[in-house]
């Protein structure tokens, strides 16, 4: 997660920062200083923009703690200066769970804006919403607004936003998943287009967005269609059977040898024919550079392993493998190495597949 650091975990999930995000409060500070020439007010405007983070955390917890319910896990939070980021390992399936998991955020925000209000009703606090501002006014107040505008804005139909994805598990109780996914992006880069003219004459913050929304939805709607061509199709047929594998003894040294002899960046230990772990080239280079070439692959492999069956489905181990830091999964039959699987040579077999099926297409037509 380079450039993000971890500020701690809650509920077992990593919360990190980003370093622009930094830059972000920084910018906040300083104009609040400009405009005032106050430290009391550039502490003021530090301290609503970290509110205001504390609770797109929240947000991002309420996406992460609905998809655990579905037994999908959460590998961190990550904050940047556009908002939070949850990575979920996979996207619920069933249409009705994708749908709760994509309100759940929006919830969150409702709710504390709920909550806020009673306080400022409690305290006999409250200006009238003609006077309130996201840069002014008091602290209260400005933050309910910030949630209430939040919970609406996320709620856009703007695929991949909460509001596409819920359209996305609409569309899909009657369409097929990768269908569904093609109809939400387009209607999301619609309004990703939208967004960016707009943003041109009134706020060039909504290009960003608009840029954020359109690359999104591409993304999305390639993976649906990566995932729909993989279906019904075994681990075995499209799984790496030429690969270099290592002993935990092996020098690092040696490691090096295979790397530039060949193409492969992970490579699998094995003791006895069995995985024991992997060493991916990121953990090579640290420990080329802080222990040498002498030091041994034990010291730098990952020992946690997830491991596939040849018979498992490629759609839900490409779905696996988006979800890891890991690029390589070893394939295990009977507890012995058969196969690798990784990124590359997935969207190689996706290659191939789609040149021997234009083939077949155009064979057909000449045969008409």
């Amino acid at each position: 997660m380079r450039w993000s650091f971890k500020l701690g975990e809650i509920a077992g999930i990593a919360i990190f920062v980003h370093a622009t995000f930094l830059m972000l409060v920084g910018w906040v500070a300083l104009s609040h200083w400009v405009a005032e020439h106050s430290v009391a007010a550039a502490l003021g405007g530090t301290l609503f923009i970290v509110a205001l983070f504390a609770c797109v955390v929240l947000h991002e917890l309420g996406h992460a703690l609905t998809a655990r319910r579905y037994g999908v896990r959460t590998r961190d939070i990550t904050l940047y200066p556009i908002g939070g980021v949850a990575r979920l390992e996979r996207i619920p399936e069933v249409p009705r769970q994708e749908m709760l998991v994509a309100l759940a955020g929006p919830a969150v925000n409702v709710v504390i804006a709920a909550a806020l209000a009673l306080l400022i009703s409690a305290t006999g606090g409250g200006v009238p919403l003609s006077e309130l501002d996201v840069a002014k006014g008091p602290f209260l107040e400005r933050l309910l607004l910030v949630n209430v505008f939040l919970a609406g804005f996320n709620l856009i139909p703007a695929f991949p936003m909460d509001g596409g994805r819920v359209l996305r598990a609409l569309l899909a109780t009657r369409l097929s998943f990768v269908r569904a996914t093609e109809l939400a992006a387009g209607v999301g880069q619609a309004i990703a287009i939208v967004f960016g003219f707009v943003g041109l004459f009134v706020n060039p913050f909504l290009v960003f967005i608009a840029l954020f929304v359109w690359l999104g939805a591409s993304g999305e709607a390639a993976m649906a269609q990566m995932r729909s061509a993989f279906s019904g199709l075994p681990v075995s047929r499209a799984m790496l059977t030429e690969f270099s594998v290592l002993a935990p003894g092996d020098p690092l040294s040696r490691v090096v040898e295979l790397t530039l002899a060949g193409s492969q960046s992970d490579f699998p230990v094995v003791e006895g024919g069995r995985p024991v772990g992997v060493l991916r080239q990121g953990d090579l280079l640290a420990g080329l550079s802080q222990r040498g070439a002498d030091s041994r692959v034990s010291e730098w492999m990952s020992t946690e392993l997830d491991l596939v069956d040849p018979h498992e489905m490629l759609d839900e181990v490409f779905a696996r493998l988006q979800g890891r830091e890991a690029r390589t999964l070893p394939v295990v039959k009977g507890g012995q190495l058969v196969g690798l699987v990784t990124p590359e040579n997935l969207g190689e077999f996706l290659r191939f597949q789609a040149a021997l099926a234009a083939a077949g297409r155009s064979a057909r037509k000449a045969a008409v």
